[in-house]
């Protein structure tokens, strides 16, 4: 499992939030994910994974470096789901 130090902001946890996604549930997702990827509309760095309680979500952040992350968005798909962002 990979280490990263995260770069929150207020405006990345309230995004997260209008999708029902926490700080934690981010973390966890890019910390286990099962799937890298790469955001269709803007192009970041992204993973599919499960949260703690079981959601499927797709996590996009920007790369500050090799273990700085900074979170875009996340939300929850279904697992089958190809949609990149």
């Amino acid at each position: 499992m990979p280490w990263y130090q995260y770069i929150w902001s207020e405006e990345a946890i309230e995004h997260l939030d209008q999708h029902g996604i926490s700080p934690e549930d981010f973390e966890h997702v890019v910390a286990n994910a099962k799937t890298k990827l790469k955001s269709r509309s803007s192009g970041l760095p992204g993973v599919k994974g499960y949260t703690a309680d079981g959601r499927y979500i797709i996590a996009i952040f920007e790369k500050v470096d090799n273990v700085t992350v900074v979170p875009v968005t996340a939300y929850e798909i279904e697992e089958s789901s190809s949609d990149d962002n």
